[in-house]
């Protein structure tokens, strides 16, 4: 973290925090390490070396502690994000902390190292065995946490209200009980979409969270979040090409971060991957989780690029399109989207929250929404 200049520059307390309570010491004995094909186990006892170097892989790695059906369900978050996040939470002595999320406890380790014996930390874990687990690694830490077994999405009503509330895991859109369990003026800190990360304020009615997007990571979803199919999935159900054609294009753009953070909230329902320039070009892959896809390969020489797709909807399309809407917009940054959350809806916005464009987020309990960015003809 020193070498690469990660540590938030407004947060000194939080390097001393790191150094008080390691990495290893929240590391449970079993590890899983990804060998090209699936995730294996990494036993502490087996083969220590291995386990170390997983834990301690570097600021911007994760180490991977569950894997269920063969995909990551729960890991000791990578070093950087955790870091970042604490700063987000804007923490004080004395502070009353929900946490949803524990995992290992390490998070909430660090919490409450700095909000102290006057202030207090509660976590919600879904898993019983994990929250368990917490437990018993917390209290060998000499850490004060009140670790619940629960659904996060539910919040702790028993301690409420809370001064600061986090989530170590993603969400598409913010319960209603965390902003009831806020306290006004309180701030809460949550990952979106698994692509990136927001602080909100609660306003002095109660009612009304806003605040700004503050940085990118890879999150996993609610434990009860029904695991997105892959590209290969959707391909495999679905592999007839049902278009085809050329277009000229230079892809490298879509993997900076304000292009992939700009296609995130034009549409939230699409995914894609993008290999780095190669021997074999560089590729497109893009699905929605249900049954269209789409690649768009070029070469490593031009920027020509062959676009083929499946499916009813043309994702190659939908993402050129939403690509050059954030080019007529001005290529609004990163840190320029905000969000804001009432009783009554959620929305993303650029710029400014009250006249700033905006994008809904869509509610999944509600049928026939459709938050896709507006089409426009996709660049030649």
């Amino acid at each position: 973290m020193d070498a690469h200049g990660a540590w938030p520059s407004d947060t000194p307390w939080l390097p001393e925090a790191f150094e008080a309570l390691p990495r290893d010491v929240f590391a449970p004995d079993h590890l899983w390490d990804w060998d090209g094909h699936a995730y294996v186990p990494v036993d502490r006892a087996a083969d220590p070396d291995r386990w170390a170097r997983l834990v301690y892989a570097g600021p911007y790695e994760a180490a991977i502690t569950e894997v269920t059906d063969g995909r990551p369900t729960s890991s000791l978050s990578c070093t950087s994000v955790v870091a970042d996040m604490i700063d987000s939470l804007d923490l004080t002595p004395g502070h009353r902390v929900l946490e949803l999320g524990t995992g290992t406890g390490w998070n909430a380790a660090l919490i409450a190292h700095h909000v102290g014996p006057t202030g207090s930390i509660t976590s919600v874990e879904v898993d019983p065995a994990l929250a368990d687990l917490a437990r018993t690694t917390l209290t060998r830490a000499g850490v004060d946490v009140d670790v619940r077994a629960g659904d996060g999405a539910k919040g702790c009503p028993d301690n409420a209200p809370y001064q600061r509330i986090i989530a170590t895991y993603a969400v598409d859109r913010i319960p209603h009980a965390w902003i009831e369990q806020l306290e006004p003026g309180g701030d809460l800190v949550f990952p979106w979409g698994r692509l990136g990360h927001f602080a909100l304020t609660l306003d002095a009615t109660g009612t009304t969270a806003t605040g700004w997007c503050q940085g990118l990571a890879q999150f996993m979803g609610a434990r009860d979040t029904t695991p997105t199919p892959t590209f290969d999935d959707i391909h495999t159900r679905h592999p007839t090409v049902d278009h085809e054609h050329e277009i000229t294009c230079d892809l490298a753009p879509l993997c900076t971060n304000n292009v992939m953070w700009a296609l995130r909230v034009a549409l939230p329902d699409v995914r894609y991957t993008i290999t780095a320039p190669g021997q074999d070009g560089t590729t497109v892959r893009a699905h929605d989780g249900a049954v269209s896809w789409a690649t768009l390969t070029t070469t490593r020489d031009d920027d020509h690029v062959l676009v083929r797709e499946g499916g009813p909807r043309r994702l190659a399309d939908e993402l050129l399109a939403a690509w050059d809407r954030w080019v007529d917009d001005g290529r609004i940054r990163l840190y320029d989207y905000g969000m804001t959350v009432t009783p009554a809806e959620q929305y993303v916005w650029a710029g400014d929250p009250d006249t700033g464009r905006r994008w809904p987020i869509r509610d999944p309990h509600r049928s026939g929404v459709d938050t896709r960015d507006e089409l426009r003809p996709a660049r030649p």
